[in-house]
């Protein structure tokens, strides 16, 4: 049985990810944090993470960018694994828990969907297929609550496609702002923001004549709870070091291997058939 500390336990996903551990058998939530006290649990809740000293497997930290070092120290002084599944991070940040990872295990992924990460290395396979003749685009669409923008998921599949090109791409953010034509070289990142979405990433390799699109669409919540839970399970016991929802996914390796072989067959097809 993993134990499961939740920070962030009375936000939106916290609650989530809650309600699904409760129908878990292989785990459970000991205690919770959070400065909001007012919702009742059916487990502890602090406001101050030092109040709590029993025992825990793995904290799951659904929070803010802002709480970051406080729960870093947290675990540090107790040699708990993390999971950050919070998003928003700035680059300080991930070198802050990059360097933590050195002294506890650290989990980071800029999107807690197992879907999402194989489109993250979907497009990377098409980028290596296609670069030179396709223009890139990645479109976001998230709710109206969502206050940063672009997406980390989005930044996330761009700094992917981006490693896999043969020399440095140029992020171009909408484009209200720049009166020319485009460049080659660009890769476009666009921001919507409107009623209940959850989440939906396009990644969008244009070239002559034709499009290709690869689309992830999140209907819930429950989606990035379920993986942030996977993770906890995952992370138990392991030693310090960093980790990602790569060294979590149920899809085998030798799986991600067929689909990426058969999206180059299928290139190949379409290279030799516009010959």
């Amino acid at each position: 049985m993993t134990k499961i500390i939740m920070n962030g336990c009375n936000g939106k996903m916290g609650q989530v990810i809650t309600r699904l551990v409760s129908e878990d058998n292989e785990c459970e939530i000991v205690a919770g944090f959070d400065v909001n006290d007012s919702i009742e649990n059916t487990y502890p809740v602090f406001t101050n993470p030092d109040e709590f000293t029993g025992d825990a497997d793995v904290i799951i930290d659904f929070s803010h960018p802002s709480a970051l070092t406080t729960v870093l120290n947290y675990c540090k002084k107790r040699k708990l694994p993390v999971i950050l599944a919070t998003t928003g991070y700035t680059d300080e940040q991930k070198k802050e828990f990059t360097e933590a990872s050195k002294e506890i295990p650290v989990f980071f992924s800029a999107n807690m969907s197992l879907g999402i990460n194989l489109i993250i290395a979907l497009a990377k396979k098409a980028t290596k297929l296609l670069e030179g003749n396709f223009d890139i685009e990645i479109v976001e669409r998230h709710h109206n609550q969502k206050i940063d923008a672009p997406s980390g998921t989005a930044l996330a599949i761009a700094d992917a496609i981006d490693e896999t090109l043969s020399s440095p791409a140029e992020y171009v953010y909408d484009r209200h702002a720049v009166r020319r034509k485009r460049k080659p070289t660009e890769i476009g990142i666009h921001a919507v923001r409107g009623g209940t979405i959850v989440g939906d990433h396009e990644v969008i390799f244009a070239g002559q004549d034709e499009v290709i699109e690869f689309k992830h669409t999140a209907y819930s919540k429950a989606v990035f709870a379920k993986g942030a839970v996977q993770a906890a399970k995952f992370l138990a016991g392991k030693p310090a070091g960093f980790y990602d929802m790569s060294d979590v996914s149920n899809i085998s390796q030798n799986e991600i291997n067929v689909i990426k072989n058969s999206l180059q067959f299928a290139m190949m097809n379409l290279i030799l058939l516009r010959k």
